[in-house]
């Protein structure tokens, strides 16, 4: 399957043996009892290396594995709130949005308006620009508040 003329080759126990034609390096192989894996294919020559090609995918899939393990993927929280809001029910909303930023995900806040509410989208804003200023420790604003209908939504994204 490798598709050069040349190759250089690394043995088993990863010295650099040369370059070799192809067929120089898939003998080599066969007497060391194991394969020819194409490493880099994109260098001139490619490198190859001799090894058990069925080892050398079980630790790929081990590696791949592990680096997914280690990513930490981040959910959008959404909190709906509207203008007329009480005091507690405000500070409810604000210790969840706090705590959903500290764990690492992102907080979409949405404010709907209904009916003569629209009216008086000024206090829906100044909520809004209100809890950003008193999250601004613990996040940084992604998306300015802004509207979409009958709507105004902001996203904060936790600082790091």
């Amino acid at each position: 399957m490798i598709a050069a003329k040349e190759v250089r080759v690394i043995d088993e126990n990863g010295d650099m043996k040369g370059i070799f034609s192809v067929q120089d390096a898939l003998r080599m192989a066969e007497a060391a009892g194991l394969d020819l894996v194409e490493i880099s294919p994109n260098t001139d020559p490619p490198v190859c290396k001799i090894l058990d090609f069925g080892k050398y995918k079980y630790e790929q899939q081990k590696k791949a594995a592990e680096a997914r393990k280690k990513q930490k993927i981040i959910d959008v929280k959404e909190i709906k709130i509207r203008p007329g809001i009480e005091k507690h029910d405000y500070e409810v909303k604000m210790r969840n949005a706090r705590r959903f930023l500290e764990e690492g995900d992102k907080v979409k806040v949405t404010m709907r308006f209904r009916g003569r509410e629209m009216s008086h989208q000024e206090i829906g804003l100044g909520l809004l620009v209100r809890m950003k200023e008193e999250l601004a420790e613990v996040c940084s604003v992604e998306l300015e508040p802004k509207f979409e209908g009958r709507q105004i939504i902001m996203m904060l994204a936790p600082k790091h």
